[in-house]
């Protein structure tokens, strides 16, 4: 029940987030100093005169008071209509339906491999720490921290696709696409979380609670999954919940490699030739995805600790 309470806390605390997010980038797009009439113009080839000009910002409600456009362009996303684009001319709703699945999907999967892959680094890193074992997790750290991503798609195109042709190059038609382009991702996100995971086990492993439950006999094994790793794991679900949102916004440069048809590439598009609805959407589901992985985190760390429920009720009673 604590939980449940905690959660819908959280869930209230996302919405002024998120509002402040959307009037943000309402602002800072309104503030630069390309007209968007201009822009929309341009995208669409025609000669930007004076009445072409007052006649698309009255079609873009640009003539309309600031605080209005704010208040429709709203109301717009409360229906899921996120405008049409400068460029397509087609509701970006339904390019987000198309690309949003294959870059989540991306960043999902990166997410998974890189926690399923980390833990167990990790725990040997730390069981048999500055050993043979503990030096080639480190080195792999090492390798997936400063290697560039778009270094390690090269290689692995070569290496995997030319040579030994395991996986596809290009696309999203079946699971083997993904599995390249998720890898890519994920090996950063490995170093950092093995290296997380390690630290954490090692402080862990110091604390009274760890020889307490050795002198009652607990073997490794038990002492590991019940006590030390629900404790030294939380630094790396914080950090999840915070890639959640980088891996959505950084799949730009493997999405291009892998000609993945994601939101990346339909961004930086977008960017090039100044597509305001485009532009305007992607910031509002980065802040949606950044809150909603932090919420995840939030969510985790509680059910790890339930100390976490319990201190807004201690306050109350205080």
């Amino acid at each position: 029940m604590k939980l449940f309470v905690y959660v819908w806390k959280r869930l209230a605390m996302m919405v002024p987030v998120i509002l402040g997010t959307t009037f943000v980038a309402f602002l800072l797009l309104r503030l630069t100093p390309v007209d968007p009439a201009r822009a929309y113009l341009s995208v669409s080839n025609i000669i930007p005169t004076e009445e072409t000009i007052n006649l698309v910002r009255h079609q873009l409600g640009l003539d309309q008071p600031f605080w209005l456009q704010y208040v429709h362009w709203l109301w717009q996303l409360c229906h899921l209509n996120f405008g049409i684009s400068f460029i397509s001319k087609i509701p970006v709703s339904q390019e987000l339906v198309v690309r949003l699945p294959v870059t989540a999907t991306l960043a999902v999967l990166s997410l998974i491999i890189a926690i399923l892959v980390s833990i167990p680094l990790g725990i040997a890193s730390a069981l048999h720490k500055n050993k043979f074992i503990d030096h080639c997790c480190r080195l792999l750290a090492f390798l997936g921290a400063s290697l560039p991503q778009f270094l390690l798609a090269y290689l692995l195109i070569y290496f995997v696709s030319v040579k030994f042709d395991l996986f596809p190059l290009q696309g999203t038609e079946t699971w083997q696409h993904f599995v390249l382009p998720s890898i890519t991702l994920a090996l950063g996100l490995i170093a950092t979380y093995s290296r997380l995971l390690r630290n954490g086990l090692l402080e862990s492993l110091e604390e009274p609670f760890v020889l307490y439950a050795k002198a009652r006999g607990l073997g490794t094994v038990a002492l590991m999954g019940r006590h030390v790793l629900r404790h030294a794991i939380r630094p790396v679900v914080t950090a999840a919940g915070m890639n959640l949102g980088k891996l959505f916004a950084g799949t730009v440069i493997v999405e291009q490699i892998f000609a993945m048809p994601g939101i990346g590439g339909y961004f930086l598009e977008a960017v090039y030739h100044r597509d305001y609805p485009v532009i305007q959407s992607f910031v509002l589901i980065m802040a949606i995805v950044f809150v909603l992985g932090n919420l995840i985190a939030d969510v985790v760390q509680a059910y790890l600790d339930p100390r976490l429920t319990q201190q807004g009720t201690r306050k109350q009673v205080e």
